[in-house]
């Protein structure tokens, strides 16, 4: 249902810390352009649990405007799971295509508790689920014998796949065949992942180089692996920025330097300075000025 690539875009505001829903359009638009294949809003990247409910579907309405008819989703990560049903309720009647779902947050729930908890807003929300897999962030790990114990309830549609263990994507697709469409959520896991199967990309630093994530994906889904992997390698270094504390101050500024956006966040976080914003500044002036050459023909 949702194969392709799917940036985890980023949330923007202005000087006075609200939204800015024009520097969002145009961010948007920029990936949608690329060839990006959906959006989904107000993830960990998208600073959603930093957000009210009313912003978050501004956020959505804002990514709606420009979609052209494009998926998008909302995530969905509350503390609790009343507050979860609210939030996919608001998003359905908004207009998303689907929810990103995040198990329990802060309490880390039990199996029996996980598979009631996203049974409970997916029915809720009325609207075809991703599922999102991170027990490093979030500790609550989406094993096969969750995915069993929902595999009757076609709301479940897609597994974001954020374990961090490479094998789970082969365990997953041998286990339930083609019952979920598997995306990897890993930057610097993605080739491995889509060589092995994975049908998508929901993907960080798409949201300063799109273009170069699109062509590592059509490559190969295409089965040119040499030089989806040219590009890969190149793209590494970036791509591990994803994997970290400061993923989000990390993305919006290379978004700052290579797209001409900028890298406000919402406190608690703060934008990077220091030794810390020098390194990352380099990194990316280096890649700049040794970006590959895309093919034409994908």
């Amino acid at each position: 249902m949702w194969h392709g690539v799917y940036p985890a875009v980023t949330t923007k505001f202005r000087l006075d810390g609200n939204l800015d829903r024009n520097e969002m359009a145009l961010g948007f638009s920029i990936q949608l352009d690329a060839g990006c294949d959906g959006l989904i809003v107000c993830g960990s990247l998208g600073e959603g649990p930093m957000l009210s409910h009313e912003e978050r579907i501004e956020v959505l309405e804002t990514a709606l405007s420009v979609a052209g008819g494009k998926p998008v989703l909302m995530t969905v990560a509350e503390a609790s799971t009343r507050e979860a049903c609210a939030l996919a309720q608001k998003a359905r009647k908004a207009g998303a295509a689907g929810l990103m779902l995040v198990p329990s947050m802060v309490y880390h729930t039990d199996e029996r508790e996980t598979v009631a908890t996203l049974k409970a807003v997916a029915a809720a929300g009325e609207l075809p689920v991703m599922l999102y897999s991170n027990r490093i962030a979030y500790r609550v790990d989406v094993t096969s014998s969750i995915l069993d114990a929902l595999a009757s309830d076609q709301h479940f549609v897609a597994i974001k796949e954020s374990s961090d263990d490479i094998r789970r994507t082969t365990e997953i697709i041998n286990t339930f065949g083609d019952r979920f469409d598997v995306l990897t959520g890993v930057d610097n896991l993605a080739f491995e992942a889509l060589a092995v199967g994975a049908q998508g990309w929901v993907a960080g630093l798409c949201c300063a180089f799109p273009v170069e994530t699109v062509a590592i994906y059509r490559l190969i889904k295409t089965g040119r692996y040499d030089e989806a992997l040219a590009i890969y390698r190149w793209f590494r270094p970036l791509l591990d920025l994803d994997v970290s504390t400061y993923l989000v101050q990390n993305i919006k500024l290379v978004e700052a330097i290579a797209a001409g956006s900028n890298d406000r966040v919402r406190m608690p976080r703060m934008a990077h300075e220091g030794a810390r914003r020098a390194g990352i500044e380099a990194l990316v002036r280096e890649a700049m000025e040794t970006r590959p050459e895309i093919p034409s023909d994908i």
